[in-house]
């Protein structure tokens, strides 16, 4: 059974500033800021939360079914994402606006300020899972990632009224989103994805305890940089995964959405949860090494051999035969 992956689709415009953010804040005039930054150079990728989780699945060889709303502007990113293992039959084209763009600069010591115009992503709440589910055959996950607002409501409310099983991953919209749509987003979900930053702000915005998140949760992933990564069960241990040591670290757009990918493609396979963070991790290593969010590739035995590396030849042999 497939897995659907519901999100944004975007452009990503991406920037580098030699400097530090930091260094160009005023003490005492952080209320009215006005500053630009000269920067060394601009690539543009193709990005979006909910296509860069689906581009890892495809890289993983699980066919996922990419659910969005994307404008006229789309053919070629369209093209991109279909060679590479992604159903976009459910894509949602805007007749008027522009497929949503992000906008980012990464300082010289990876601190970010990003912008985000939503474009035609303000559709997608027009999308019903249930047409997505008869084409395809029923649904073995539907990952709600950040998107429009009204559309990531709509989906988890459809997951639950269906009983589809649901990833929740609010990611980026935990920050202006009240503790009632939070609450609504993550109540039920067999897996709730977040940063540390984003833990933190979950459980401020809805009153609950960690304990209580874990109640409502199957499973609670949190990535936490370079410390790797930490999952959570109710009534069981924390299982802790160190970050696949980078050689090349380029970039860390995207990192996060390759871990999930990861994460997911284990759990589908069968994999138990560290065997399945261990691979979300390795992922995530792999496209952070790269410029932009779908640039990466999973070569086989290169790939293997780095897992061995990072967790052991047991580990390595366990998710060889999943590897195309």
């Amino acid at each position: 059974m497939p897995v659907a992956v519901t999100g944004s689709i975007a452009t990503d415009h991406l920037m580098t500033f030699p400097g530090k953010f930091t260094e160009q804040f005023v003490e005492g005039q952080l209320e009215n800021v006005s500053l630009s930054f000269l920067v060394d150079d601009l690539v543009q990728h193709r990005g979006g939360a909910g296509a860069n989780m689906a581009y890892g699945l495809g890289l993983l060889g699980l066919g996922p079914v990419l659910v969005g709303a994307v404008g006229s502007d789309f053919a070629d990113y369209d093209a991109w994402l279909s060679r590479h293992g992604v159903d976009t039959a459910s894509v949602h084209w805007s007749e008027v606006k522009h497929t949503a763009r992000f906008v980012c600069t990464t300082d010289a010591v990876n601190n970010q300020i990003a912008s985000f115009y939503s474009g035609a992503m303000s559709e997608a709440a027009s999308i019903e899972l249930a047409p997505v589910a008869a084409r395809v055959g029923d649904l073995d996950l539907v990952v709600v990632g950040p998107n429009d607002p009204t559309a990531m409501v709509r989906h988890t409310q459809e997951c639950r009224e269906r009983g589809y099983s649901f990833a929740a991953d609010p990611s980026q919209q935990l920050a202006w989103a009240d503790g009632d749509m939070i609450r609504e987003l993550v109540d039920g979900a067999e897996l709730l994805f977040t940063n540390e930053y984003e833990a933190a702000l979950l459980l401020q915005k809805t009153g609950w305890t960690a304990e209580e998140v874990l109640a409502r949760v199957g499973v609670w992933v949190t990535t936490r940089a370079a410390e790797g990564v930490l999952v959570r069960q109710a009534d069981a241990e924390p299982i802790s995964v160190i970050a696949v040591p980078e050689t090349k670290p380029v970039e860390p757009t995207g990192g996060g959405d390759a871990l999930r990918a990861g994460f997911i493609a284990g759990r589908v396979w069968g994999l138990g949860l560290e065997r399945a963070t261990q691979l979300g991790s390795a992922v995530a290593t792999e496209a952070v090494e790269v410029v932009g969010t779908q640039e990466y590739s999973l070569h086989r035995q290169p790939f293997l051999e780095r897992f061995a590396d990072a967790f052991g030849a047991d580990a390595a042999d366990e998710i060889a035969p999943h590897l195309s």
